[in-house]
């Protein structure tokens, strides 16, 4: 009696595994150097599946269910073991419970930058995060490329090759799609789903494995192209650009700003608004003429060098402003003892400028 016992201990009757983890791919059932007998009864649940594994090669695979292990269903690992009369006597065999459920919420991201080419910035280093869904599809080809023959094979040991696959992928895509850094942030959706006929006929052929769906969260530029993209978001904002001008001086005007540089300022924004005003059809000064009039001398014709008070005419401002600018060098003049004195085509370059 004690010898039957003996032999029920070496022989396996039942085998079947409960998953208690979220993150386990692949499990060996532990024989523990026992053999299985002749009609022992598999069991496989749901998001399971049992391969058979013989000396090496892979044997009869069983989904989800309840199984008799007899000659008519391992029909595989019998022509293996080259029983002749089919299985009459206890076999020993590696058996893997490999997980096909779906393993959410994967995080994924570029460890260094992604060197692209865009049509606004040039050459442009982005980053990129976000995550993924995935499952085993082909569980011959992901025990012989991925887990081996670890008896525990987890999803943290996967992790790091899974990334820098995805990341590499995700580098050609993008180079593919030529998306400007400026809209890939509005075509995230886009370029998630874009990835996933690239991605999976790779994951498929190299470890069995298929992307049910990728997200990508943010994809980040360097400072300095943060910084031109926020200069243009703000010349975009001003709009007109001589509303702008206007708006500032009358700002400046209301304050009560002064100084040389604002008063340099003033009188460049109202030289603006005269050259806007020249443009008019019918305006105050609509004329033929392509500069300033100077004003005539008494005795006739025009006047070649003029004095402040000839130029503060001429533009419609006070001689003391004249005076400011010519100090800050802004109109070009030439001072004789204390007069200035200034080109009539110093006047016209500076209402051009």
């Amino acid at each position: 009696m004690a010898i039957l016992d003996f032999i029920k201990k070496q022989l396996i009757d039942i085998i079947e595994w409960t998953d208690d983890s979220r993150d386990t791919l692949s499990y060996r059932f532990p024989d523990d150097d026992r053999e299985i007998k002749n009609g022992a009864q598999l069991i496989v649940r749901e998001s399971q599946v049992a391969q058979f594994v013989y000396l090496g090669q892979f044997g009869d695979k069983f989904g989800p269910g309840k199984y008799s292990l007899t000659t008519d269903n391992i029909p595989i690992l019998t022509d293996l073991k080259g029983w002749k009369y089919g299985l009459e006597s206890p076999f020993k065999a590696d058996v893997y419970y490999v997980v096909t459920r779906l393993f959410t919420g994967n995080k994924w991201g570029t460890a260094n930058p992604v060197m692209m080419r865009d049509q606004d910035f040039g050459i442009v280093r982005l980053r990129a995060y976000g995550t993924y869904d995935f499952r085993v599809a082909d569980v011959p080809k992901f025990l012989k490329e991925v887990a081996g023959t670890d008896n525990h094979f987890r999803l943290d040991e996967f992790n790091d090759t899974m990334r820098s696959r995805i990341v590499s992928v995700f580098s050609d895509a993008l180079a593919q799609a030529k998306v400007p850094a400026l809209d890939v942030a509005a075509r995230y959706s886009e370029l998630g789903e874009a990835l996933l006929p690239v991605i999976n006929p790779i994951l498929g052929e190299k470890y069995g494995l298929a992307m049910t769906s990728f997200i990508l969260e943010n994809v980040s530029v360097p400072p300095e192209v943060e910084q031109a993209i926020d200069k243009r978001s703000s010349m975009a904002a001003v709009g007109n650009l001589n509303d702008y001008v206007k708006y500032q001086m009358g700002q400046g005007m209301e304050k009560g700003g002064g100084g040389v540089g604002g008063i340099g300022a003033e009188m460049a924004v109202g030289m603006a608004m005269a050259q806007q005003m020249m443009n008019q059809p019918g305006g105050v000064m609509a004329q033929q003429t392509k500069g300033v009039e100077a004003p005539a001398p008494a005795g006739g014709g025009t006047l070649d060098v003029l004095n402040p008070a000839q130029v503060a005419q001429m533009l419609g401002v006070t001689e003391a402003d004249v005076l400011a600018s010519l100090e800050a060098g802004d109109l070009k003049g030439r001072r004789i003892g204390t007069q200035w004195r200034v080109p009539k085509a110093a006047v016209d370059a500076f209402f051009k400028s």
